[in-house]
């Protein structure tokens, strides 16, 4: 599923595009997607100018003058296209599709339909029940060491599960919170409670690093993931431990004591890459 650094990309491509722009037509081709599709979704896009965007987590918001937001998640399988109005035939598994006032066309197109779009008022945003009760953006100013610590606060599970729960942090998934530990040297197996403090000083630059780079990177194309031009994300060739079980620690020199290289758990059904003697 596309993480947070994959949902700003794509938000920003659509952003560039759409904003301020008329959608002057809009077709939608099934009634539903993980879950029923607004009624009458296409009327209600048709002749509505677009004002801004937003992202909140893994969700991308689509503000429209008419006073509505249009809520996207692209699931497991979902990616936007955004090209010029001219192609006569429709991509596989397009089940939305909008075009502008200035001659381009964006079409949702997820195969597995494990994705969303829902409309809700835009001064309700933060009530909608996807986002309610999210946890702070990572990359916010507000996501500080005294903010994380006291979420963390005497929680007793491991500090990887932590971080992929979206009520203590919005937005993080599997890869960037593996990279983030790696980068802070703490165990993904370290229990959450001993983090504030002297940890959650090197976990939290360390997570907003790991994203503001990915994020310059396009993200990481794993599996479905490409951009709104079609383009991959590059940034899973920085990843230092990532999907590397086997290779040698990137952090770990050659005539230090011995290191057994990147190796792989699994911690509540996720793959967890880390390097036991840098991280501890």
């Amino acid at each position: 599923m596309p993480e947070l650094p994959e949902v700003e990309t794509v938000m920003r491509g659509l952003q560039a595009r759409l904003e301020g722009r008329i959608l002057r037509r809009a077709v939608v081709r099934r009634p539903d997607l993980r879950w029923p599709l607004p009624v009458n979704l296409a009327e209600r896009l048709t002749g509505a100018r677009v004002t801004s965007f937003r992202r909140r987590a893994k969700y991308i918001l689509m503000r429209l003058d008419s006073g509505w937001s249009v809520l996207i998640h692209l699931g497991m399988s979902g990616r936007m296209l955004l090209e010029p109005i001219g192609r006569n035939d429709i991509t596989l598994h397009e089940h939305i599709e909008i075009e502008t006032d200035d001659g381009w066309r964006v079409g949702f197109v997820d195969p597995r339909r494990f994705g969303s779009v829902d409309l809700i008022e835009t001064d309700r945003e933060d009530e909608h029940r996807l986002l309610a009760g999210l946890g702070p953006e990572p990359l916010d100013d507000a996501f500080s060491v005294a903010l994380l610590s006291a979420a963390l606060a005497g929680k007793k599970t491991p500090i990887k599960s932590a971080l992929l729960d979206q009520t203590i942090v919005a937005g993080l998934g599997n890869i960037y919170v593996c990279e983030a530990l790696f980068r802070s040297g703490i165990s993904p197996l370290r229990l959450a409670g001993t983090i504030p403090g002297a940890r959650a000083k090197r976990l939290v630059p360390a997570i907003k690093a790991t994203l503001t780079e990915a994020i310059a990177a396009g993200g990481s194309s794993l599996r479905d993931y490409v951009q709104t031009n079609g383009e991959l994300g590059y940034f899973q060739h920085a990843w230092k431990v990532y999907g590397r079980e086997g290779e040698p620690c990137p952090a770990c020199p050659e005539q230090s004591l011995p290191c057994a290289g990147v190796q792989r758990i699994v911690q509540a059904g996720r793959s967890t890459f880390y390097c036991v003697r840098k991280q501890h």
